[in-house]
């Protein structure tokens, strides 16, 4: 028999998403976003998050289904972010998850997100390889972490950022470069017409004596706004050349070190996930580097990428297919989760700060 279809649910940002998964199969999936929105802020609003989640849930959950020519009394299961996340966003995700679970009579499996982002990956390329080296690149987290079986085993920390995360740092300097945001997808785009070597930027944390897993960004972010701030308004810096150099940098640390992870540990499989694996310098020369040392590099296609229910939903499927416990009705929220395990199943009264 196969499994039981699992509805996975997404809301720890700005995006809200419901994909449905089944035996490590996409059936169907949609997205709602509310960047636009916190554009006019240059960043998320947490509270117009909520709120945007609140109205999107439902027409999001019924496009998915509609996508994958379902009703909702076939789902079998409920599989929803937990954190790490807005605090009110994950609030509106969590409590449309459990009235479904409840309402349908099926189980419910609370899932963090930065695993989503991982088997992710899964839904294009099937199961992870044991082990596998993970680069997880976004808004809010950069970590290289090994992975042997999401669903039962822990997951290892290699290294993580000690500041900004490499999306931050995209973020902020395109707000100082004049350019929209989400900074991310503005510096790619403006770094097709400049030179990447015309700055000279740090890479940060890559010298003799420094933790060669850990990432920092928070210097490269000062020095590309150093960079700009040199240049006056009757000669204005060529934002082309500073994105071009900035996303040098960025993807040279970031690949620089997954692949010596890989080394390292004897791991001939990478897997590059998050939103920051949708940049096209870091996806070349991640291949590049990957073909040259004999690691065989894994990116999820880039819908994939960005927050979305599919991802959370392959989890759940994960998780139902190794017959992990479900989470119990109590289950709540947690802001700032480490990853540990793929299931994040966090209590009420476990999450009260006494």
């Amino acid at each position: 028999m196969s499994s039981p279809i699992v509805l996975g649910i997404e809301t720890s940002c700005d995006e809200t998403g419901a994909g449905l998964v089944r035996d490590g199969r996409l059936l169907g999936h949609a997205v709602a976003s509310s960047m636009a929105e916190h554009a006019r802020y240059g960043g998320v609003v947490p509270e117009i998050a909520a709120r945007a989640h609140i109205h999107a849930l439902q027409p999001v959950i019924a496009q998915a289904l509609a996508d994958a020519g379902l009703r909702l009394s076939d789902v079998g299961a409920v599989a929803v972010t937990a954190g790490p996340g807005l605090s009110g966003a994950l609030q509106v995700g969590v409590a449309g998850a459990k009235a479904l679970a409840h309402a349908l009579g099926v189980p419910l499996h609370g899932v963090h997100h930065l695993a989503g982002h991982v088997a992710a990956d899964t839904l294009e390329h099937g199961p992870l390889p044991d082990p596998c080296m993970v680069l997880i690149v976004s808004g809010g987290h950069t970590s290289l972490v090994l992975v042997r079986d999401l669903a039962t085993e822990p997951i290892v920390h290699l290294g993580d950022t000690v500041d900004d995360a490499a999306g931050e740092c995209f973020d902020k300097v395109a707000r100082v470069f004049g350019l929209p945001y989400p900074g991310g997808p503005a510096i790619d785009r403006a770094a097709r017409e400049g030179d990447p070597h015309a700055v000279a930027f740090p890479r940060p944390l890559t010298g003799p004596g420094h933790d060669p897993y850990a990432f920092s960004f928070s210097g490269l972010k000062t020095a590309a706004a150093r960079w700009a701030e040199r240049h006056t308004s009757s000669a204005p810096p060529p934002v082309a050349d500073g994105a071009a150099a900035l996303q040098e940098a960025v993807a040279d640390v970031l690949t620089r070190k997954a692949v010596t992870a890989c080394a390292d540990h004897q791991v001939r499989t990478l897997v590059v996930v998050g939103g920051v694996a949708a940049n096209s310098r870091v996806r070349a020369l991640a291949e590049e580097r990957c073909a040259a040392a004999g690691i065989t590099l894994r990116v999820p296609p880039l819908r994939l990428c960005t927050d979305n229910g599919a991802m959370i939903a392959a989890v759940g499927d994960l998780l139902v297919r190794a017959g992990a416990e479900p989470a119990p009705p109590t289950l709540a929220i947690d802001p700032s989760a480490p990853l540990e395990r793929a299931a994040l199943q966090p209590t009420a009264d476990a999450t009260l700060v006494p």
